[in-house]
């Protein structure tokens, strides 16, 4: 096999986990990577704004809000407007949305994060600089995304149905 067809390979196979992954998550939980996580979001924060829930996210405030929306109808999470300033809007996880939550497995990127944090710092530069570079050579480096390994376009998949 020729090098480049070993690093497509490898490329797609990379895409074929995170499509299983989320398959998973969907099937066993009916959540999206995205909506977990939020959720995970809620919980470790509190009392948290939409706002502070996709910065903290890296989401934007528009993609958060709608993926609130669909969790909220599901009774996962609710709103509610704060005591202190009505001009903000909290985010709380309902009974229901924790005890999901605590059954949920853990994302993707979470067991790649602790593998990548125990490799040599110089391991680490070297897979970030060669990661990079694919992505350039795949003309993606201008594309605005979320570190979240998830398939497809965060927005969109929202929009998709169960499979």
């Amino acid at each position: 096999m020729n090098k480049h067809e070993e690093v497509l390979v490898a490329i797609r196979q990379i895409i074929r986990a995170v499509d299983l992954h989320s398959r998973k998550l969907n099937k066993e939980l009916g959540l999206t990577g995205p909506q977990l996580l939020l959720m995970r979001s809620i919980r470790d924060c509190g009392e948290v704004t939409i706002r502070q829930l996709s910065n903290n996210t890296n989401m934007s405030q528009a993609t958060a809000t709608t993926i609130i929306d669909r969790i909220e109808k599901r009774g996962l999470v609710e709103r509610k407007r704060s005591q202190l300033d009505k001009r903000k809007v909290h985010a709380y996880l309902t009974e229901e949305g924790a005890i999901l939550l605590e059954k949920a497995p853990l994302p993707l990127q979470d067991h790649f994060i602790d593998r990548f944090q125990n490799l040599e710092e110089w391991e680490q530069s070297l897979l970030v600089s060669s990661v990079q570079r694919i992505s350039s050579m795949m003309n993606a480096e201008h594309l605005n995304v979320a570190p979240l390994l998830e398939v497809g376009n965060i927005d969109h998949h929202q929009e998709t149905p169960s499979r």
